[in-house]
């Protein structure tokens, strides 16, 4: 896991080695064990290390290969990176290292662009051809690890971090009206390839781009999963021990590392799961770890009693970790300032101050993430259950988006609308792409593809990555993935969502575990805003530099500081603090 960066340029000038270094330097806490500069004629490559495989300095980066003629810069991890050594060198290959970045490069060499397609893992890399003077960038499947762009006229940028990318300058930081109207609709996700600024974009996830010497462009989106019911032939019995059986795969392939992994344990059902499916692989006194709150506004801030439930079920060395009111306000800025686009979920914070006591053990995490999307799990998908596929786009705008388009002409000022419901645009044309056989497969289609990656994932990779933490995600292995979209929309919905994985796990976890209510990360300080949290976020609204601004309306500014609480969205979220989130983080980009 680490930080990438550079520079190719159109201009027939040498690549800026100052703005890579400024970029690479912005992401060290991305990779905190070492760093390093390449430079070309037109093209330079910076890099920031966080070793979790072959931790000898043969595996620095950028990497080199001048038989091959190839440098590349990878952030991520290539699960199956021993296997395709084994098939490289058995094609003559000789090999200098034993990091899975090697075998990327060499992946690169034999198969070109076509190398994503034997890669099992998460990663975004660039490849610079010596001799053509290409650029290849790619992303992997589920965009788990991210890849942000600026381009002008002369030149290209890349980093794995948008602040990366503004701390090189000249950047056009703008807000771009459409991101604004994604951030205040489809909540708070901005899909790729766009962001909330105009001069920023980011590379779509399962997408592999080639940039020439002269600009030129060509894309290849290489997966999509067809959520439609193919020739598996399970039956109702079949499903859960083959979803049980992908899963086990899953988090076997996420223990490849040259360091401790640990486990992300809230308690739920996907986190255990990932606990037991280990201990039953013989990791024995696996490191676990929990987060809590002050409880705030009647809400309990902690479900220590399910994670030490698991814990002592499965005999793991775990850790809870709570979090006291005076370390939760600071931790709110010290998180706004780890995020490479503003995120809205209270879950960012508990994400951050988890992994900033999870690093002082271990430096690579697995993680429960992705489950709830893939499989079913959250409250807006029952109601979509026998919706003709016609109308699956508007009853997934009802059940989903936070407001309606014309209630912003409440929130923002008039110059800052966009001229027409972009976010009901972008859906209805989703769910217009064939290959969904449900409006339930319609919209589990747009959440694993799109808002999952520009949400829950964006929030795991930011907030560990910000403590140099790798997390991994075993229910965001692609194999899983296929399967799940391929299971039954039934059952996925039974007893209560998630129901093919709740029967895949008697047995295995605790029936308590399985049958405990929902939870989440609570941080309900945020969610019920009050004291200093209040404070904070009027500070915010009401600086002067949110004035000049201009983006929303003082008087709905005003109605809500006084009633901060109410004014909810669609899905529950605090309306002020969606607010406020956004003009905290232009703020401390200064923007």
């Amino acid at each position: 896991m680490c930080g990438i960066a550079g520079e190719i340029r159109f201009d027939d000038k040498p690549a800026d080695i100052d703005a890579v270094s400024s970029m690479t330097a912005a992401l060290h806490r991305r990779g905190p064990d070492g760093w390093g500069i390449h430079a070309g004629a037109a093209a330079a490559l910076g890099h920031r290390r966080l070793k979790i495989i072959d931790l000898s300095e043969r595996a620095a980066q950028p990497m080199v290969d001048p038989e091959l003629g190839l440098t590349v810069v990878f952030n991520g991890c290539i699960y199956n990176y021993r296997e395709l050594r084994g098939e490289l060198a058995a094609a003559g290959y000789r090999f200098f290292s034993d990091s899975d970045s090697e075998v990327l490069l060499k992946a690169y060499h034999r198969w070109g662009t076509r190398c994503v397609d034997h890669f099992l893992g998460m990663f975004a890399f660039a490849v610079l051809e010596r001799d053509s003077g290409r650029l290849v960038l790619g992303r992997d499947r589920l965009g788990i690890k991210p890849l942000y762009l600026s381009q002008t006229p002369g030149r290209l940028r890349f980093a794995s971090t948008l602040p990366a990318l503004l701390a090189a300058g000249d950047v056009n930081t703008a807000i771009d009206p459409v991101g604004l109207h994604h951030y205040l609709s489809f909540h708070s996700v901005v899909p790729a390839p766009r962001t909330i600024l105009a001069g920023v974009q980011k590379l779509p996830p399962a997408t592999v781009r080639t940039v020439h010497p002269d600009g030129r462009r060509e894309d290849r989106a290489y997966w999509q999963p067809a959520f439609s019911r193919g020739a598996l032939g399970l039956d109702v019995t079949d499903w859960p021990r083959a979803v049980l059986d992908t899963l086990r795969l899953a988090v076997q392939r996420r223990m490849v590392a040259d360091v401790p992994v640990g486990v992300l344990l809230s308690g739920g059902i996907d986190s255990s799961l990932v606990v037991a499916l280990l201990a039953e692989d013989g990791h024995q006194r696996l490191r676990t770890f929990s987060v809590g709150f002050e409880a705030a506004g009647g809400e309990s801030g902690d479900e220590f009693v399910y994670s030490d439930q698991v814990s002592a079920h499965f005999d793991t060395d775990h850790q809870k970790i709570m979090i006291s009111s005076d370390r939760l306000l600071p931790a709110v800025d010290a998180a706004i300032g780890a995020m490479s686009e503003p995120m809205v979920s209270h879950d960012c914070v508990a994400f951050f101050l988890l992994s900033e006591e999870v690093t002082r053990s271990v430096t690579v995490v697995q993680s429960g993430q992705g489950a709830d999307e893939i499989f079913a799990g959250y409250d807006w998908y029952p109601p979509l259950a026998g919706i003709p596929r016609g109308r699956a786009a508007a009853a997934y705008a009802k059940v989903f988006v936070d407001r309606p388009h014309a209630e912003l002409t409440d929130l923002l000022e008039p110059e800052w609308l966009a001229d027409a419901d972009q976010s009901r645009a972008f859906l209805d044309t989703h769910f217009d792409v064939p290959g969904a056989d449900t409006a339930l497969d319609a919209a589990l289609r747009l959440d694993t593809t799109v808002m999952l990656v520009d949400d829950p994932v964006k929030r795991v990779d930011n907030m560990t990555m910000a403590w140099g933490l790798e997390a991994r995600v075993p229910f965001l292995d692609h194999e899983l993935v296929e399967l799940a979209a391929a299971c039954p929309p039934e059952l996925k919905l039974a007893a209560g969502g998630k129901g093919v994985l709740k029967t895949a796990s008697r047995g295995v976890i605790p029936d308590e575990i399985i049958d405990r209510p929902k939870g989440y990360f609570p941080v309900p300080a945020i969610r019920h805003l009050s004291g200093s949290f209040l404070d904070r976020v009027r500070d915010a609204v009401t600086d002067p530099v949110a004035k000049d601004r201009g983006l929303f309306r003082p008087d709905w500014l005003q109605s809500m500081l006084a009633d901060p609480n109410t004014d909810r969205t669609t899905l529950g979220s605090n309306a002020l603090w969606q607010v406020a989130l956004l003009e905290m983080w232009l703020q401390d980009r200064g923007i």
